[in-house]
């Protein structure tokens, strides 16, 4: 048997050369696709059986979303490009306020309708496009970024109504986490920077260990496999929850159009086409519905394993078919989701801050590609300052009817968005404007705000 290349997007290699790279790949993001689930988990205040059941949907629901991506159903539903997929950081300060607001049930029923919008951006994405310049982008993911810092700090901390909240030691395995992250990162190569966040845990956690604050009661009684029946959590629709789902969403699917092109540009040195792009989008929808069934959290391309076949050049779909094999057959095992459950709060906390730094400076990245014109500062000015502004001014809209409050007062990426498309909209544009926006859409990459 004639085997491939791995860096061929198509045909099978030899299974001792793609495992070693697939499992580089399930490395790079087993952290940040089960962290989005703990922490709503907490919010959320569920049990810690269902706890276990969240990380394991995300796992599963990510294995599920990489192989459509990788091995399009049909012509119109994923992307058959070299990505991988996990539950996304984007949108946990929305499940945040949604999880302490309502429940499990009603964010399930919002991702539900949140996939059949995204399948319509998928169907239609090219007039979207045009109102989502890297102007309106940046601003979006910079107000995201500044929306995650409280959940870090507060994770640092130990856990929003942990008994030893704000402790010193608490802070110490925090700051000693997010020092080695950073060490890993810049003064490492290979698979140990690719891995830092990975790394960061491995040592704050057995530091915490060591310090007496790990717990391993619900670990032993966890099985060995277990696959929990669709909607376990339930499902409701409630309004509001749906319209600010919705419109993040539509966002997020935007944004994926910078992973694609950033995957086929830096792995296969081509602009993705048209129908690539459409069934990317359109995949992840899909991703997203089966997702609200199984209790996955919503899911987006995954920026650090876009570096890794960006750097490598290994663009096997069976390489990473192998890695998203792996990453299913890991959501079955409660023993190792019941494992994860086990990392402090301090220690997640240490780990994350310095993604939630980067998706922020990423969004000044993607601000930055069109001239910072008058006119462009009073869109993002005024957009994060409704935004960011609303939220940390508790009471604000005390008065409003509850529809309102909930659309409008629970995230700040919400008005932030709406105020940015607006503003672009209807604020008039001069001489330099016209002149910078061609150029700025050019290089309208990737976001990166589902990277960790």
């Amino acid at each position: 048997m004639k085997y491939a290349s791995v860096k061929e997007l198509n045909g099978r290699p030899r299974m001792a050369e793609a495992l070693p790279l697939a499992m580089q790949h399930v490395v790079a993001m087993i952290v940040g696709c089960v962290t989005p689930a703990i922490i709503l988990a907490g919010v959320a205040g569920v049990d810690p059986a269902d706890q276990i059941r969240l990380i394991q949907a995300a796992l599963l629901v990510s294995g599920i979303a990489t192989l459509i991506q990788l091995f399009p159903w049909g012509r119109y539903c994923g992307s058959g490009l070299p990505v991988i997929m996990g539950a996304s950081f984007a949108y946990i300060p929305l499940l945040i306020s949604l999880g302490s607001r309502f429940d499990l049930p009603t964010i399930f029923g919002a991702q539900l309708a949140g996939g059949v919008a995204a399948v319509a951006v998928g169907l239609f994405y090219k007039r979207l496009t045009k109102l989502f310049p890297p102007l309106v982008t940046g601003t979006v993911v910079f107000t995201i970024g500044l929306s995650l810092y409280p959940t870090a700090v507060n994770y640092m901390a130990g856990g929003e109504g942990a008994a030893d909240f704000g402790s010193p030691r608490n802070w110490l395995v925090a700051m000693v986490t997010l020092a080695i992250v950073l060490f890993f990162n810049y003064f490492t190569k290979g698979i140990c920077k690719l891995a830092s966040i990975l790394m960061g845990m491995i040592f704050g956690y057995i530091l915490a260990l060591v310090m007496g604050m790990v717990s391993f009661e619900n670990v032993g009684s966890a099985g060995w496999f277990q696959f929990t029946m669709p909607l376990h959590f339930g499902m409701k629709f409630e309004f509001t929850s749906i319209v600010s789902m919705l419109i993040m969403y539509i966002v997020s699917s935007v944004e994926a159009i910078g992973d694609f092109t950033s995957t086929a540009g830096g792995g296969l040195d081509r602009e993705p086409s048209d129908q690539e792009m459409c069934g990317g989008i359109i995949g992840n929808g899909v991703a997203s519905i089966i997702g609200a069934f199984l209790g996955g959290l919503p899911t987006a391309t995954f920026s650090q394993n876009v570096g890794i076949v960006t750097m490598t050049k290994v663009v096997n779909r069976c390489v990473l078919g192998l890695a998203a094999v792996i990453i299913l057959i890991a959501g079955f095992v409660p023993r190792f989701a019941s494992l994860l459950t086990t990392i402090p709060s301090c220690v997640l906390g240490g780990a994350t801050v310095s993604v939630f730094a980067m998706i922020t400076m990423t969004g000044i990245k993607l601000i930055t590609k069109e001239e910072l014109t008058a006119r462009n500062t009073s869109v993002v000015g005024l957009s994060v300052a409704l935004g960011v502004g609303v939220i940390q001014a508790g009471g604000c809209l005390a008065l409003f009817p509850d529809w309102a409050k909930t659309i409008f007062g629970e995230s700040a990426v919400v008005i932030a968005t709406i105020s940015a498309i607006t503003l672009n909209l209807l604020l008039p544009k001069s001489e330099e404007d016209e002149v910078s926006e061609p150029a700025a859409a050019c290089s309208h990459t990737s976001s990166g705000i589902s990277e960790v």
